[in-house]
């Protein structure tokens, strides 16, 4: 199997791992045996444990923000797209293997002065607001650019907390009321 297989293999199941179990809940000797490796495989890969939860992060985010994009440009554009971000959730939240925001789930579970995976969910955070903001830029039109920021991280904090209030009541309630209150702020 070639290098780039094998730690593909790797971070594709410690990602599973990690956001099924949590973190702190994982750990290498569960990703070697879950993955089919020997300890020296994983270490040939990954220098440690946080370099694994780093892979873990950009993969569920490269994943995240390339069907974001597909989903939400899919629909018709003004005014829908941006509801499509509640939309595109809905559809997470009812997938089976839902379980809340990987990167919250991440960062509760680290030491706070972790500053390698706490910039890379900061990182990941704010190109997901700047992806919001391109959203905004190209479907509402009569929203003044130096509006364009604030709106965005309002509907970013509408979004997270949907994420996490559904996963805690597992129900959608959160998801639909925060699409509600999203088309009262953009219409």
């Amino acid at each position: 199997m070639k290098h780039a297989e094998v730690k593909n293999r790797i971070t594709e199941t410690a990602s599973f791992l990690f956001y099924k179990n949590g973190y702190n809940s994982t750990g290498i000797n569960q990703i070697i045996a879950e993955a089919g490796i020997a300890k020296a495989t994983l270490y040939n890969h990954f220098k440690s444990k946080e370099d694994i939860c780093l892979a873990y992060l950009k993969h569920k985010n490269i994943n995240f923000l390339d069907d974001f994009k597909t989903f939400t440009t899919s629909k018709p554009e003004g005014k829908d797209q941006i509801l499509a971000i509640f939309d595109f959730l809905k559809l997470f939240y009812q997938d089976k293997d839902f379980n809340g925001c990987w990167c919250i789930k991440t960062v509760s579970e680290i030491p706070k002065d972790n500053e390698i995976i706490r910039n890379e969910i900061q990182t990941q955070k704010k190109d997901f607001i700047s992806l919001i903001e391109h959203l905004i830029t190209n479907n509402l039109t009569k929203i003044p650019h130096h509006q364009v920021t604030k709106l965005a991280r309002q509907i970013y904090l509408l979004y997270e907390s949907a994420v996490a209030e559904s996963h805690l009541h597992q129900e959608d309630w959160p998801i639909i009321e925060a699409k509600n209150l999203c088309d009262n702020i953009i219409t």
